[in-house]
């Protein structure tokens, strides 16, 4: 079992920035890879960014460029940061982590204002 904690959600203003975090616990030895899909409203879930045990790193075409991902191997938490954001990045985002399942955090709220 793997269990996720994400923080760092909120509203701003388009162009500004946002960094969320997801903490995780439990048979974390296990996790292959960790990352981020959101939801907006009426639309289905999409992956944003994706990465690896080995640290490679996958993107969202509407997202390169403006977000990275990361992780710190010490703290167990995997990192979004989210820069020059756009109303259009509204929505749910979601950590996950894939062992051979896939666990889900609980979900934290972004919004971006016009």
């Amino acid at each position: 079992q793997v269990q996720l904690v994400e923080s760092g959600g909120g509203l701003v203003q388009a162009g500004e920035s946002l960094r969320l975090s997801c903490a995780a616990s439990g048979s974390i030895f296990n996790i292959n890879a960790m990352g981020w899909y959101r939801q907006a409203p009426g639309k289905q879930r999409e992956l944003v960014a994706d990465i690896s045990s080995g640290s490679s790193t996958s993107y969202a075409d509407s997202v390169k460029g403006r977000f990275t991902i990361s992780r710190d191997n010490a703290k167990n938490t995997v990192y979004l940061q989210m820069n020059s954001l756009k109303p259009e990045d509204t929505g749910v985002y979601y950590c996950y982590a894939r062992t051979h399942l896939v666990y889900w955090g609980q979900g934290t709220q972004v919004t971006v204002s016009s």
